[in-house]
């Protein structure tokens, strides 16, 4: 489950953040999870609620934003969404493509 070390990851970082402005406690973190980056959003979530404990994000409210897939077909130019890698364009029925958006998998935003 290499969600537990992403969360691992994020509560390092917001630690760092948290300590660089002096603060106590984190109020919010907003983490945007892209369809396409390969994280299954439970198993975060779960590592997340376990990796908190005794940190500056514990009791903190974590928002979850997740992103969509984009695509571009690299044959007929179409963009698409998408939640699957392995996707045909609706356009040009080629597989093809070029992702856009959705393997981003980051901390958009943190409230101290």
């Amino acid at each position: 489950m290499h969600e537990l070390s992403i969360a691992q990851s994020i509560v390092e970082l917001a630690n760092e953040i948290a300590v660089n402005e002096n603060a106590e406690t984190i109020q919010t973190i907003d983490i945007e999870i892209g369809a396409l980056s390969g994280v299954v959003f439970e198993a975060l979530e779960f590592a997340l609620e376990m990796t908190v404990k005794n940190t500056k994000l514990e009791g903190a409210k974590i928002n979850y934003l997740k992103i969509s897939g984009l695509a571009k077909c690299s044959n007929c130019k179409f963009q698409f969404k998408t939640n699957d890698l392995l996707a045909f364009c609706p356009k040009c029925d080629q597989a093809n493509f070029k992702i856009i958006n959705g393997k981003q998998l980051r901390i958009k935003s943190l409230t101290v």
